[in-house]
């Protein structure tokens, strides 16, 4: 009828833009580090940064690379069983893609301290003080059971900082809707070689390279 070919013609527009975007996308590639391997030490050795960019990031994103594929073909086909299946992984390595390449950025060889400005500001309206924010977020990190990542984000509904762990690769915003200010892997991957099982002291010592102009520049970003 008439009728169902318009509301066809309707829902299909709506669709050719996204999977249009989909057929033509540029495959994700492993961001470059912004400083050496060794750049990071004491606190964080080379051995590990090495292997946890080239090795462990590389890995999420070929993946994600490959179920991308597969999933666009299940798009093209209308197999739909297919692509729930996918989910999954998709999850997983893009949330592995995404997670590493703000946690990068959120180290630096020059970090430490505290943050200043408007950040500061808010930390200490929404924790009551920097050293009580240090606290829980260390304690969240601490308490991660399995691998995964404790979170500063940014509720943009409520206008304020909040405090998230994520299980495994779970990406802050898509599984929480928290905007990702600043990340910390409790992965073991992330700290094994040089710490061994006392996660504690490699939550100590990262304090020592947070990038704070890195995690001051989301927040403003976010609050536009």
């Amino acid at each position: 009828s008439i009728f169902f070919f318009v509301l066809f013609s309707r829902s299909s527009a709506k669709l050719v833009a996204p999977l249009g975007c989909l057929v033509s996308r540029q495959k994700h590639t492993l961001p470059d580090l912004p400083y050496d391997y060794g750049a990071l030490e004491p606190h964080i050795n080379a051995e590990i940064m090495q292997l946890h960019h080239s090795k462990h990031h590389a890995t999420y994103v070929n993946n994600l690379n490959v179920v991308e594929e597969k999933y666009k073909e299940a798009l093209a086909k209308g197999d739909v069983t297919t692509q729930v299946s996918l989910q999954p992984a998709l999850k997983f390595n893009g949330g592995g893609h995404i997670n590493h390449t703000i946690f990068w950025t959120n180290l630096s060889p020059n970090g430490g301290g505290e943050p200043k400005g408007e950040l500061m500001e808010a930390i200490k309206r929404d924790f009551g003080s920097f050293a009580n924010f240090k606290e829980k977020l260390t304690a969240v990190s601490v308490g991660v059971q399995g691998s995964g990542w404790g979170w500063l984000g940014y509720n943009k509904e409520q206008g304020r900082l909040q405090i998230a762990a994520c299980a495994n690769q779970d990406p802050l915003q898509g599984t929480t809707g928290l905007i990702p200010l600043l990340g910390i892997d409790v992965w073991e991957h992330a700290y094994y070689l040089q710490y061994k099982n006392v996660r504690p002291d490699y939550l100590k010592a990262i304090w020592n390279v947070i990038n704070w102009e890195n995690v001051s520049s989301r927040y403003a970003t976010c609050k536009k």
